[in-house]
């Protein structure tokens, strides 16, 4: 996921499912407060089952880990001028040291600079100037940069690796040329490239190298290091989660100048977010930017969607569908170099997991044939070779390039390593926990519930709570009363002291 996105959601579309009890994610409140990373989500604490009626508080779009931005504040608290005052100190001091259009500026003085003197400082990930040279003199640099590292700053600057904000997990160069193929072959001019900077790159480098070249893209990401290479129309600080431009109004329309289809360019959006993201956060920003694409539009298309690529894991299917029900998922296999496991070529588990989730009909989305994929005539589309036709689903069911088989008592077809399970009802591994027991709760042993919401163990905690408190009320008193009899023994020891020594002096 060469992500670069961002991380939280922008507008309201229900609660992102929290499982059994935890946070539900309610959406971008009116009037928000606002950390480092733009609007801050509101979220409510659910409970068993996902029930709300929790208190509700906003917290940082971007980040899931309070360790990388700790902002938090309840929505019925009421915050003091001072305390107003000093969050916004904060969130300016925590701004890029330049903004876009400085690093514009200071990109034309430093190609214009020899060979030599172009240095690139590691530790700040900066494009560093000859007045800045002594201010970096601690630090490690890469020297005489040249104008192919600057075409290419994908591979220039550190990756970032949260997984949850902003972790880029940059396309192959197979994965990037097949896009950007694609991409063409269909008919497409401008892509909107949202948390893809290495497609974004190669659309740039191919641009200025190749004169008949006619794609154009626009990035839009959360990483303001890429403003050092890219002008302001070919780059837009972007939260993905919030739907937040940080150039405010003018990189707003910017993107909305850019989706406007001129001349019959068509548009696509290809997006590649962090993958530890919240779904829902994610589609409500997409719907924004396909919401943007709609108003430009003059031509009658207000039925249509955008055309779109959101690449996530197989996994996230339901999920995507949820929002996105005219999507299909792809069998392409989208891989990436900077990960370990996400390889093209492997097999079984050790495969890439990621594919091309798009409301295009699948039929037009062409696969290499070289590289093992097929085309189904009764699905209509391509698939991977190892994805059988199943007569009784009457579809490729496979999600994960292996066969996958059907079982006749769950009605679908399921992974080849898993088993129907008659206690469990359902098909899972041979070696699994079966979720339903004759035993039931391990405390009361009734059913319904597990161990750590049994209401007998709450009972026996309340309980425990209750003796603990009397037995240190007791061991307080104990104390206290030691206490006082070591202070009247060192009283009355202290005056049969005194008296002795009158004594001898008399």
């Amino acid at each position: 996921m060469a992500a670069g996105g961002a991380a939280g959601p922008a507008a309201v579309c229900g609660p992102e499912r929290p499982g059994a009890g935890g946070l539900a994610l309610l959406g971008l409140a009116p009037s928000a407060p606002s950390c480092p990373h733009g609007p801050a989500l509101l979220f409510v604490k659910t409970g068993q089952g996902g029930g709300g009626g929790g208190r509700r508080f906003y917290a940082c779009s971007a980040c899931r880990d309070r360790k990388d931005c700790n902002f938090f504040q309840w929505e019925d608290e009421k915050v003091s001028e001072t305390r107003l005052a000093a969050r916004e100190e904060y969130n300016r001091n925590h701004q890029p040291p330049f903004t876009h259009r400085q690093n514009v500026e200071r990109y034309k003085s430093f190609v214009l600079l020899p060979l030599s003197e172009r240095r690139f400082c590691q530790e700040c990930q900066q494009l560093l100037l000859p007045a800045e040279w002594e201010k970096h003199s601690n630090h490690q640099f890469l020297c005489d940069i040249s104008t192919a590292q600057l075409k290419s700053p994908s591979q220039l600057l550190y990756p970032l690796e949260n997984k949850k904000t902003n972790a880029q997990y940059l396309f192959t160069d197979r994965s990037c040329q097949f896009l950007l193929d694609l991409i063409i072959d269909l008919g497409f001019r401008r892509v909107l490239s949202v948390g893809t900077p290495r497609l974004h790159e190669m659309i740039q480098s191919k641009a200025s190298q190749e004169e008949d070249f006619r794609v154009r893209s626009l990035l839009l990401d959360i990483d303001f290091r890429y403003s050092q290479f890219y002008t302001e129309d070919e780059f837009c600080h972007y939260n993905m989660f919030n739907h937040y431009f940080f150039g405010g109004e003018a990189a707003c329309e910017t993107c909305r100048k850019f989706l406007y289809q001129d001349k019959g360019e068509r548009v696509i959006m290809v997006t590649d977010p962090p993958f530890g993201g919240l779904v829902e956060a994610l589609a409500s920003s997409f719907k924004k930017l396909m919401a943007m694409w709609k108003e430009t539009e003059k031509e009658g298309h207000k039925n249509q969607e955008m055309p779109m690529f959101w690449i996530f894991p197989y996994f996230f299917e339901s999920r995507i569908l949820e929002f996105f029900p005219s999507f299909n998922m792809m069998d392409y296999q989208v891989d990436y170099d900077n990960h370990a496991l996400y390889k093209h070529g492997k097999t079984g588990r050790r495969q890439s997991p990621v594919r091309i989730f798009t409301n295009l009909t699948p039929s037009m989305i062409v696969l290499p044939v070289e590289e093992g994929y097929r085309f189904c005539a009764v699905c209509q589309r391509y698939v991977s070779s190892g994805n059988q036709h199943c007569e009784i689903c009457n579809s490729c069911t496979s999600k994960d390039g292996r066969r996958w088989k059907h079982c006749v008592l769950c009605k679908k077809c399921v992974k080849p390593s898993w088993f129907h399970c008659n206690n469990c009802n359902c098909c899972t591994l041979q070696n699994h926990a079966c979720e339903k027991t004759d035993a039931g709760c391990f405390v009361c042993g009734k059913a319904g519930h597990k161990r750590s919401s049994c209401p007998s163990l709450s009972r026996t905690r309340t309980a425990c709570q209750a003796d603990e408190k009397q037995r240190q009320k007791t061991v307080k008193r104990v104390k206290m009363g030691i206490c006082k009899r070591s202070a009247m023994k060192r009283a009355i020891f202290s005056r049969k002291k005194l008296k002795n020594n009158k004594k001898k002096k008399m």
